[in-house]
């Protein structure tokens, strides 16, 4: 079985910073992404923008994505930039700033695209003009339900001594219709690419994991924050009811966790490739070579000793899979197809 390129989608009101925060990724060394953009009109002004520096541009014109439900653009757009040959580390969906978050989700879960799969959602917001453009009523937009990161951009921008008020403002409000959803602060769209994805080395084994590597800059106004990660290896067969456990009730600051596991049934020992963006679980089957298993979290604020003990725990050996657990696995496995 082939990997399967994580496609992440990136929305926000027109002006909140998508496309700094996308150049800012494509800046980042030894990363591979490839990007499909959309504008609304005629002229792909974004698209122009980044073609320049993304391995593989795919552009999509004449309307926002969420408007595509009858056309196949999308799907033939990540059809063509999960290719192996492209070897690329991420998809990136930038859609226009009218776009409806849940649309473009839905589009991308539901994709004919084989060789991908969703890697979350992220919502960026102009901390400046948030109360002016996209949050004006009482009731909170529900474009934040179907995030699994928001990004509040441009918080230099605020005046010092109202910042932290107006953010955390900000965040309640977001928090009213996604309570768990994971929040950063940055300026000038400056967030960890290893917070959204792994950056493949040639270095690489096929049969290892790609890590995250720590990408250090100055800390702008409004607090840049870093991904921090923690990783466990298990010599046999784990317990799936615990890895599911894991998934459901990750450790407090983990947005993704991603490995492969294998479990001993009363067939012999299966594999899988977990991963978890936010609070989405993906799982599917995948070739056993070994029955090591391997689990990294990757997240903000992460306590990575407390996390790591919640990983070996997942990933303590067992014999055969209990019948519970193995049916539970197997629904996120068949919910994943």
């Amino acid at each position: 079985m082939r990997p399967l390129v994580p496609v992440v989608a990136l929305t926000g009101h027109l002006g909140a910073g998508k496309t700094t925060l996308l150049n800012h990724l494509l800046r980042q060394p030894g990363a591979r992404i490839g990007v499909v953009v959309n504008d609304f009109g005629d002229i792909n002004v974004d698209a122009a923008l980044v073609s320049g520096q993304v391995d593989e541009p795919a552009s999509i014109a004449g309307g926002c994505l969420c408007c595509l439900v009858d056309d196949d653009a999308l799907d033939q757009a990540l059809e063509k930039l999960s290719r192996p040959r492209l070897g690329l580390d991420v998809v990136i969906v930038e859609a226009s700033g009218i776009a409806e978050p849940l649309a473009l989700a839905t589009l991308i879960r539901f994709s004919g695209a084989e060789c991908t799969r969703p890697a979350g959602l992220i919502d960026v917001i102009d901390a400046v003009e948030y109360f002016h453009t996209v949050d004006t009523g009482e009731v909170v937009p529900a474009r934040f339900a179907a995030a699994s990161l928001v990004v509040i951009n441009k918080c230099d921008r605020l005046p010092i001594a109202d910042r932290e008020t107006a953010l955390a403002r900000i965040e309640q409000r977001v928090r009213e219709v996604n309570p768990g959803v994971h929040i950063v602060r940055t300026s000038g769209g400056r967030i960890d690419p290893g917070l959204l994805f792994d950056v493949a080395s040639t270095l690489d084994s096929p049969e290892e994991l790609p890590f995250p590597a720590a990408h250090r800059e100055e800390h702008p106004p409004g607090g840049h924050q870093h991904a921090a990660a923690a990783t466990i290896q298990s010599p046999g067969p784990v317990d799936p009811g615990r890895l599911v456990d894991l998934l459901e009730d990750p450790p407090g600051g983990a947005y993704r966790i991603k490995g492969r596991v294998a479990v001993r049934s009363s067939r012999g020992v299966r594999g899988y490739v977990v991963n978890l963006v936010g609070r989405s679980i993906h799982i599917v089957s995948a070739a056993v070579s070994t029955a090591d298993s391997e689990l990294v979290a990757v997240g903000l604020d992460l306590d990575v000793d407390t996390a790591r003990r919640r990983l070996e725990h997942a990933l303590a050996p067992v014999g055969i899979a209990r019948a519970a657990g193995y049916r539970r696995l197997q629904q996120y496995r068949r919910l994943s197809m």
